[in-house]
């Protein structure tokens, strides 16, 4: 019994030395990390003041990389909503994980070889394997069949569009508007073009969800309703014909400016694309 005991008290005894053996390794560990910093601090001029901004820099250059980016509005391409000075912030995470772009969500992408060298923000109106028209006997745009209702969004006074246009949206291409129809160089006037006027989805840097500034503009983008009652393409379309450019009978058909390329339009001088 005495043996018993004494092997159980000495079984006791030893965890209390484990436990301060651990606390010892972790406050060493702990007293090694506010070393490092600490010597970081006296090495930086301005110390630990200087070593907070830096950090602050990084961490602002690491979310803009990957998760949030900035971007100004130079044209009035996406009135109404938003407006020439406007910076809005673009969510780059929105589709990294198997999400792609739908239908009526407001994007960035990189127009390089397609609209110019320069990044550009525009409405998805057709996504790959839709069949996207212009226009329904009410003057309306049409996918897959369903009329789309964009008077939530339109520039007033705009007609959904001045061109006639039948196009089969090959697969990871998006087909792209701008709200303010008639300012705004878009998918319709580059549809004789290499790519037909589609977006390659890998180009996209991100949708575009918040307005942060002005403060008195600050609101959420949001995806546009009408968009989201058109059905899922039936299934493989056959590339369409090429698309008339001619616009529609009365109706002259605009002079739109690129980037690279600035024109004269009503007295002022426009550029469609964003500045990050």
């Amino acid at each position: 019994m005495d043996a018993e005991a004494q092997h159980t008290e000495r079984d006791r005894s030893s965890h209390p030395v484990v436990s301060e053996e651990i606390s010892d390794t972790q406050g060493a560990e702990g007293r090694s990390r506010f070393a490092l910093v600490a010597r970081a601090a006296d090495w930086l001029p301005g110390g630990r003041i200087t070593l907070t901004v830096l950090f602050c820099l990084f961490s602002l250059l690491l979310l803009t990389r990957f998760v949030i980016q900035p971007f100004q509005i130079p044209s009035g391409s996406m009135e109404p909503g938003l407006r020439i000075g406007d910076r809005v912030l673009v969510n780059k995470l929105a589709y990294r994980f198997g999400a792609e772009p739908r239908r009526g969500d407001v994007v960035v992408f990189d127009g390089t070889g397609y609209f110019g060298d320069a990044d550009y923000i525009k409405r998805v109106v057709g996504v790959g394997g839709d069949h996207v028209v212009c226009c329904d006997r009410q003057g309306r745009i049409e996918v897959n069949g369903r009329s789309v209702d964009e008077s939530t969004f339109l520039y007033p006074g705009n007609e959904p569009s001045e061109v006639r246009f039948d196009v089969a949206v090959p697969e990871g291409t998006l087909f792209v508007l701008g709200d303010h129809r008639g300012d705004s160089s878009d998918s319709r006037d580059h549809l004789g073009s290499p790519g037909g006027g589609m977006i390659p989805v890998d180009d996209v840097i991100g949708r575009a969800d918040w307005i942060a500034w002005p403060l008195g503009h600050w609101t959420g983008i949001e995806r546009a309703d009408g968009y989201a009652r058109v059905p899922a393409a039936a299934g493989p379309l056959l590339p369409a014909p090429l698309p008339a450019l001619t616009g529609l009978p009365g109706q002259a058909r605009r002079d739109e400016p690129v980037p690279g390329r600035q024109t004269a339009t009503n007295g002022r001088k426009t550029v469609d694309g964003v500045h990050g």
